[in-house]
């Protein structure tokens, strides 16, 4: 997506998007993403990641008028649980089933939030676009009936993505690093089959049914994947 100042943004079915941190966004980019339908945000970080940094444009409360602002984030950082299989934070698709076995009405709340958007397009993000997010979008693409190779091609365009992030801009921290091709291009094609049984392993829509989603809410989920919910 071209929302000025987007950062990893990528359309996922119907109406749904993911991309990286908010605070990337500039005014001109909230007035983008209103004009392509957006009207709900879910933030999938901890309440303690979203804040503006010093390199982040200045973007004031207007800016953002007619979208609304949803926070769920989809693990507890500090619980030992969660360190002890996934390491500091979320980074590989290896670690997507023990994050929504840890957290099943984390993520139930998370598609508690997308059920609630009643009107118009929904933004996923997290901190880079592609773990947190790649995990919330493989189980969408999992609801909205796409092949394995989507799904797979979901997680690889978030990763290159965030990759060429880290090229221009350089990493967020000494736990990231930018990779060439000739690294990243077996790297993506291991993690891709990953995502893919992590979705057939879970089976998404049984899965939050049995946590708690009512089928009601299900169904909304499944009109904003098809796209039946813009303003």
């Amino acid at each position: 997506m071209g929302w000025d100042g987007a950062v990893n943004a990528w359309h996922v079915a119907g109406g749904v998007y993911r991309m990286g941190r908010r605070e990337w966004l500039t005014a001109s980019g909230w007035q983008q993403a209103h004009d392509d339908g957006v009207r709900t945000v879910v933030d999938l970080r901890h309440p303690r990641e979203a804040r503006r940094r010093d390199t982040d444009p200045a973007v004031s409360d207007d800016a953002l008028t007619g979208v609304n602002i949803v926070v769920t984030p989809t693990e507890e950082p500090d619980d030992p649980r969660f360190t002890a299989v996934c390491g500091p934070y979320l980074n590989d698709p290896a670690h997507y089933l023990h994050n929504v076995r840890l957290y099943p009405k984390k993520l139930v709340d998370v598609f508690r939030a997308l059920a609630e958007a009643a009107t118009g397009a929904v933004v996923i993000h997290c901190a880079a676009g592609r773990d947190r997010s790649g995990m919330v979008a493989a189980m969408l693409q999992d609801l909205a009936g796409h092949p394995d190779q989507l799904i797979a091609d979901g997680y690889a365009k978030a990763a290159r993505g965030i990759n060429e992030r880290y090229r221009t801009h350089g990493p967020p921290h000494d736990r990231e690093r930018y990779m060439d091709d000739a690294e990243l291009a077996p790297l993506l094609e291991m993690r891709g089959r990953t995502v893919v049984e992590f979705v057939r392993e879970l089976d998404t829509r049984a899965f939050l049914l049995r946590h708690g989603l009512q089928r009601d809410e299900l169904s909304a989920i499944v009109r904003l994947l098809e796209g039946r919910n813009r303003p």
